[in-house]
């Protein structure tokens, strides 16, 4: 009981702070969706992400002078970069383009699916200055392969964490799972695979209903599997020495908020984090619909200090994901809503809200 009262009080707490973090919006983390090309066709993508050539995006020079402005008008060194959106190493100049960034002071880290690294690209990561990465691995063998689209793409993802680990110049060096109806069953044998490659962090997500994994419902998760889930990492977290967490996605039930990740949940789309997408829009987590009034603003045009600190109102609104079933639903003050990327507009209600 007592163990209660304080996890309630820490939560208070918590939100009080969370309020604060909306007053200042002070800018963290910046997504660059560096292309929207990607070697595979994932099913619980979130993302509309695939294989062709997209002619608008931000070539060379115009993201090189991006990173630039920002470092002029932000403190580069409490700003970290995020690479990612669909497949960054096939992007010629990824490495030009963030060792400039990293010169500048920027950190950044990178999400990868593995299959192009090799010695040469692990080398040209060295020595551009690369902090972290993320490596997706979503099952065991042939479940992962199926989930991809990608046949040997296991095999191939396995490879780059053991070359990455072996050239050990990572601060963090992350295996990323989303966790759904095809790979639920294999958690323990992903846990058991994962451990003896010395990762520092496993972290685990599970699907939601937006992008491509939308037409994948078959996939999501109930309430009873999503339990299994949390208790799972719960349960590793006691006797493990890799760091198990679970990342984004929802409010969950005090039971496991603040132990299955760290610190309590918030959505921090517009609040600490923004993105420049691939056609130059400047937005928030590339998750999120690409509505009009959910882009602030274009790196053509507009500058992206002004933009920040003068626009990105609808994501600073406590109400901006709520109903009156929200608002009256006794979860309302810790969870708003839960994530703004998987809100329904249209409907004006969550997609796949477990308090319902």
């Amino acid at each position: 009981m007592l163990k209660e009262i304080l996890k309630q009080w820490q939560q208070k707490i918590w939100t009080i702070y969370r309020n604060k973090l909306i007053q200042e919006h002070k800018l963290s983390y910046l997504f660059w969706e560096c292309t929207m090309n990607c070697n595979f066709f994932c099913k619980h993508c979130g993302s509309s992400a695939w294989k062709q050539t997209f002619n608008n995006e931000l070539n060379t020079a115009e993201i090189l002078k991006t990173f630039k402005d920002l470092s002029r008008d932000f403190n580069p060194k409490e700003i970290v970069i995020a690479v990612t959106w669909g497949e960054p190493l096939l992007r010629k100049d990824i490495f030009e383009v963030m060792k400039f960034a990293n010169n500048l002071w920027f950190q950044w880290w990178m999400v990868t699916n593995g299959y192009f690294v090799n010695i040469e690209v692990v080398n040209k990561m060295k020595e551009s200055g690369m902090n972290s990465i993320d490596v997706s691995i979503d099952g065991i063998e042939e479940v992962h392969d199926e989930l991809r689209n990608m046949k040997w793409s296991y095999e191939k993802a396995i490879n780059a964490v053991k070359l990455l680990r072996e050239n050990n110049f990572l601060q963090f060096l992350r295996i990323t799972t989303t966790i759904n109806k095809q790979n639920f069953f294999q958690l323990q044998e992903m846990y058991e695979a994962f451990s003896i490659l010395w990762i520092t962090w496993w972290r685990i997500l599970t699907i939601e209903p937006i992008w491509r994994a939308e037409q994948n419902r078959e996939l999501l998760l109930n309430k009873e599997e999503l339990t299994h889930v949390l208790n799972f990492i719960k349960e590793k977290k006691k006797i493990t020495k890799i760091d198990i967490t679970y990342w984004c996605n929802t409010y969950l039930w005090l039971d496991f908020e603040s132990v299955v990740r760290k610190p309590f949940y918030y959505c921090s789309a517009g609040i600490n984090i923004a993105s420049i997408l691939y056609n130059w829009d400047i937005s928030v987590c590339p998750t999120v619909e690409r509505k009009k009034e959910f882009i602030q603003g274009n790196i053509k045009s507009d500058n992206f200090f002004e933009v920040w600190n003068n626009k990105f109102q609808i994501y600073r609104n406590k109400n901006r994901t709520s109903n009156e079933k929200c608002q009256k639903c006794e979860h309302w003050d810790n969870c708003l809503g839960w994530n703004f990327h998987s809100w329904d507009f249209e409907e004006k209600n969550q997609k796949s809200c477990h308090f319902n």
